[in-house]
């Protein structure tokens, strides 16, 4: 399919990779039409004559169908998502509810007829992997990392779910394993926060001495929500693809001291000493993604470099802290 002149309905829209796949959708069709679903008021909303909003339970079938009626793609980002803290404190908040969500929204897709579906995956579904992991290189015999376990097992139910509907009914899926995405309209919330919006909350507020949890040499594969807004885009109109699984990211590896470095710069604060290893939740220390098969495949790579992204996300927060409630 291609997105001018249809309705796409982006569940979880009006959150960070949501918010990332609207923009991007909208800039690149003048045509195309989103249906948008939410939970609460709080969130990433636009005023645009092409976008309509929906509230309603992801869990409730009845509910998932009347969101996607009429619609011929969708994106399913919505997700329960959460910190390292939060993961490490309550893992099983992050299973659940996204193991019922995707079930339910997958066969609402088929019984309305949704034409295409891309399905949000995660990096977190890969084994320990020393090194740029492909999409082939999923152990499926091996577990998760055992900080991700829960959220990582869930989520490669859903990547076997969307095998199984489009085995079943041909229904064209594509999955993207997703990177750490960041930027404006992430979770700033410390208890709910990930590491890079946990990072430019504490340079921004000015924390001295800037305390970091952990090492400074793990290192993660992040993404800035627009760019994963445009992998979207490509994955809709591959017209010639009707399953297939790909690894978004960046493509580069991430430190947590470099974070913190542009943090601090763009911020322009100066603590006089920086302290890692503050006691926090236990991590991986090294993930990434090789994202060659999107760029040969969907003609698609990062755009933003991690340090703009930063930056970026940080002008945005200085301009939007005193109202953004998550």
């Amino acid at each position: 399919m291609h997105i001018d002149g249809k309705t796409i309905f982006i569940a979880g829209g009006t959150g960070l990779a949501g918010s990332g796949a609207m923009r991007a959708l909208l800039a690149a069709s003048p045509t195309v039409r989103l249906r948008v679903s939410h939970r609460s008021q709080a969130g990433a909303f636009v005023h645009d004559p092409r976008v309509e909003y929906v509230q309603g339970d992801l869990t409730d079938p009845a509910q998932c169908r009347r969101m996607v009626a009429g619609c011929d793609g969708a994106v399913m980002a919505a997700a329960f998502t959460a910190g390292a803290r939060s993961s490490q404190d309550e893992p099983w908040r992050q299973v659940t509810d996204n193991v019922v969500m995707d079930a339910r929204m997958l066969e609402a897709f088929h019984v309305e007829g949704v034409r295409r579906v891309i399905y949000v995956s995660t990096a977190s579904a890969y084994q320990d992997f020393d090194g740029f992991i492909r999409e082939d290189q999923m152990a499926w015999d091996r577990d998760p990392p055992a900080a991700y376990a829960g959220v990582g097992w869930a989520k490669r139910y859903g990547e076997k779910a969307c095998k199984f509907w489009h085995d079943s009914t041909g229904m064209e899926v594509l999955i993207a394993r997703l990177a750490n995405v960041f930027g404006p309209y992430a979770k700033f919330d410390p208890q709910q926060s990930h590491f890079i919006a946990a990072t430019i909350r504490k340079a921004v507020d000015g924390l001295d001495p800037f305390t970091v949890w952990g090492s400074p040499h793990v290192i993660r594969d992040v993404l800035y929500a627009d760019d994963f807004g445009r992998a979207v885009v490509a994955m809709l109109n591959a017209t010639d693809i009707a399953f297939d699984v790909f690894n978004i990211g960046s493509n580069r590896k991430t430190s947590v001291s470099e974070v913190v470095e542009w943090s601090l710069r763009h911020a322009g604060h100066q603590p006089a000493r920086i302290s890692f290893g503050e006691p926090g939740p236990a991590t991986i220390a090294f993930r990434a993604l090789n994202c060659a098969k999107a760029r040969d495949v969907l003609g698609w790579q990062p755009s933003v470099t991690i340090e703009d992204g930063i930056k970026l996300t940080i002008h945005w927060w200085q301009a939007n802290k005193g109202t953004w409630t998550r």
